[in-house]
């Protein structure tokens, strides 16, 4: 059964919860981040959960809305869907104690080449409705087809393509442990078996298990923000980037990175990307704007 463009403008079920610093410390832990900014809760005012912990709020609305009626299709349609790319825009940190409400809505679904494209925007809020984060999801459902024109009801924020001028570029080589996916599963509670279960990833067609591509993202984030930013969780206002190939654990990724100039709202760009093991971009058209 194909996918009806008809659920672009749907809402899909909220998700609420209330920050702690098991959750914050847990997940920074996930992407192996320890500088004191955002693991050490004894530290004078406390900790901030590194930004690319919205993705942890984000992934139960998202999973609901697959296994809704909104998009139709058949389970094993729902189950071809690949995160594409992941934007994300922060409005201030989350600290432990925050109530936080996730809300999701399809945006966009048309047809491609390679199956459905999916976007979704998600907006996290604090108890009084305040700005959290916004994030722009992007999905593709392989080999599926779609029913019905395709559909926008709200474009997603531009994407500045960002020269690789050579100038100040740095470049991070880092490891990632046969065992991070699962760890990650489990700080950032986003579970989807390819991910863990290598007989569920050879079944699915994949080499071998493979790193979440917001782990991926969010590793890339950490070096960006500690080479551009300090380290400091406050002053990262977006992290974009398309996931292109597969990170297979047990390898090394370079997070490559250079300054690119100034943003619109005053801050400033820095083009990434991260190459895994095999020289090719898993993460693709990187783009974070740093204060």
């Amino acid at each position: 059964m194909p996918l009806s463009t008809a659920a672009a403008g749907c809402e899909l079920s909220s998700s609420t919860v209330e920050a702690t610093v098991r959750d914050v410390l847990a997940y920074a832990a996930g992407i192996g981040d320890t500088c004191d900014a955002v693991f050490d809760d004894a530290r004078s005012g406390g900790v901030a959960a590194p930004p690319s912990y919205c993705v942890s709020l984000e992934w139960p609305v998202v999973s609901r809305g697959r296994g809704s009626e909104l998009l139709g299709g058949e389970p094993h349609e729902l189950r071809r869907g690949v995160h594409a790319s992941q934007d994300s825009h922060f409005h201030r940190p989350i600290r432990p104690g925050d109530s936080l409400t996730t809300r999701g809505r399809y945006v966009g679904i048309r047809s491609t080449r390679a199956g459905v494209l999916l976007t979704t925007r998600l907006d996290t809020v604090d108890g009084k409705g305040r700005p959290v984060t916004t994030s722009w999801s992007r999905s593709i459902f392989r080999g599926v087809d779609t029913t019905g024109p395709n559909a926008e009801t709200e474009p997603a924020p531009e994407t500045p393509r960002l020269s690789w001028n050579g100038n100040g570029r740095q470049r991070s080589e880092i490891f990632v442990p046969r065992g991070m996916p699962h760890v990650y599963t489990e700080c950032a509670r986003i579970w989807n078996p390819i991910h863990t279960e290598r007989e569920v990833a050879l079944a699915a067609g994949l080499p071998d298990i493979i790193l979440h591509g917001t782990a991926t993202w969010a590793l890339a984030g950490r070096e960006v923000l500690r080479a551009h930013g300090g380290g400091d969780p406050l002053r990262l206002r977006r992290l974009h980037g398309r996931f292109s190939a597969m990170v297979i654990p047990g390898t090394t990724i370079a997070v490559e990175h250079a300054p690119a100039g100034e943003a619109e709202d005053g801050g400033r760009l820095v083009a990434f990307r991260v190459l895994n093991a095999e020289g090719q971009e898993a993460v693709s058209q990187g783009v974070a704007v740093v204060t």
